[in-house]
């Protein structure tokens, strides 16, 4: 079995910062890839980034040079530092782990950019 925990998600003012965390634990493949989702009622859940556990990243168009994925290979753990935040970028953040053709999901944490 395989766990996914996300921690890290708030209320914060459009401009400021935020950095979540995910943890994966369980059987997890050494070759893997994690990343970050986002969905909003209504709305499809969409990609925010990407890392694989080689190193290669991958950024949605709208969060390119404000949010920085990275990861901890030996912890199995992804970070997502969210700098510039905009109120178009509030959602629940989704953090998920693929390997062998399977995904697994967290249960999510919930980012709100208002003033």
């Amino acid at each position: 079995q395989v766990q996914v925990v996300e921690s890290g998600g708030g209320l914060v003012q459009p401009g400021g910062s935020l950095r979540l965390s995910c943890a994966a634990s369980g059987s997890i493949f050494k070759f893997n890839v994690m990343g970050w989702y986002r969905q909003t009622p209504g709305k499809q859940r969409e990609l925010v980034a990407t890392a694989t556990s080689g190193g290669s990243t991958n950024y949605v168009d709208s969060v390119k040079g404000r949010f920085t994925i990275s990861r901890d290979n030996a912890k199995n753990m992804v970070f997502l530092q969210m700098n510039s935040l905009k109120p178009e970028d509030s959602a629940v953040y989704y953090c998920n782990i693929e390997f062998l053709s399977r995904a697994y999901w967290g249960q999510g944490t919930q980012v709100t950019v208002s003033s």
